[in-house]
């Protein structure tokens, strides 16, 4: 069993958004991120099979999409899509994501 809390293994920084690697498997990998708020992670896409997950932790932003969509995003939502399906982040507050992808890339 693994054990660890994102609040203090992972902060946040003014110049970029923090990544942390939670966990990494032949089945899944789990990445945390934190954003301050006006950062984002943009609009991109794996050429690969498998899915993703994003969940919103704390704060608030938008998920965005291909063609310039963009979905409200606060703590509690969640996301699920292909990982080949276009996907980014954008921060309106101080936001912490976590992201799941199965299989890992």
């Amino acid at each position: 069993m693994k054990h660890l809390n994102l609040y203090e293994e992972n902060d946040f920084s003014e110049k970029a958004f923090k990544k942390l690697l939670v966990h990494d498997s032949p089945y899944f990998k789990i990445i945390n991120f934190n954003f301050k708020a006006g950062q984002e992670l943009p609009v991109h896409n794996h050429d690969i099979e498998g899915q993703l997950s994003l969940v919103i932790i704390e704060g608030e932003g938008e998920f965005l999409g291909k063609d310039d969509t963009a979905l409200p995003a606060k703590a509690g939502d969640v996301v699920i899509s292909e990982i080949a399906e276009p996907h980014g982040l954008r921060a309106k507050t101080d936001l912490r994501l976590l992201v799941t992808i199965a299989p890992p890339i």
